[in-house]
């Protein structure tokens, strides 16, 4: 592959890569405006944000620089799209905020629905993001770090671990919980691997690249051009 196509190669998968954590964002936003009930790590970072005087979308970043902490410890690859993961998603969600595109639901049963449609957006944006091998975000690093100590696991149960523990957390931090809270909790492991299943798409066999590799294939691409 020459150097410009190589380098447009990246380009792509960066696009992508960002194009999946805007659908995150979209898909999280969706679960705010729905009203019945915070999801898991939308009540976290609500949880958390009554206590610390920062936006909905920095508490988010910074649960996930903390995160990317750990899971670094569990040897799992911290690549380029871990990094637009931590900052991009919490900033997209605070943008969406401000621009106020949805109304709030006023129902239950239109509250269920948008926020079912919000979890399918999510499972959609984790699909584009994560098989790109340019590094899962934090969150979705625990999951497959997870995963691969627990092989005979479904993701989907590791999965609904990992939201019921942000669920307990937000709630004794003082977020809001609903019975649409229950149905997001165990609602985004069944949509996640239901998407993932139709998908065809395995997340333990996906190999991330590191920021560090991803950087010396474009140097060592870049050294090739000129010899």
């Amino acid at each position: 592959m020459s150097v410009e196509n190589h380098k447009i190669a990246y380009l792509k998968r960066t696009l992508r890569t960002i194009f999946g954590l805007f659908l995150f964002a979209c898909g999280s936003y969706c679960v705010i405006r729905a009203n019945v009930g915070l999801g898991p790590w939308e009540a976290f970072h609500m949880g958390v944000s009554y206590h610390i005087p920062l936006s909905y979308g920095d508490i988010s970043v910074l649960t996930a620089f903390v995160i990317m902490i750990f899971v670094y410890f569990l040897k799992e690859p911290i690549g380029i799209g871990t990094v637009l993961n931590t900052i991009m998603i919490g900033k997209f969600v605070d943008l969406l905020l401000y621009l106020d595109i949805l109304p709030q639901m006023q129902t239950f049963i239109s509250g269920v629905g948008l926020l079912l449609v919000g979890q399918f957006i999510v499972a959609m944006g984790s699909y584009f993001y994560i098989s790109n091998g340019l590094g899962c975000g934090p969150r979705d690093s625990l999951m497959t770090a997870l995963s691969k100590r627990l092989p005979k696991a479904p993701i989907g149960v590791i999965r609904g671990i990992i939201e019921g523990s942000a669920v307990v957390v937000g709630f004794l931090l003082g977020a809001k919980i609903g019975l649409g809270t229950i149905i997001s909790m165990f609602g985004i492991s069944f949509i996640i691997q239901l998407v993932f299943g139709f998908l065809k798409f395995d997340v333990k066999k996906v190999r991330h690249e590191n920021a560090v590799e991803s950087f010396r294939k474009m140097k060592k691409e870049d050294r090739k051009s000129v010899v």
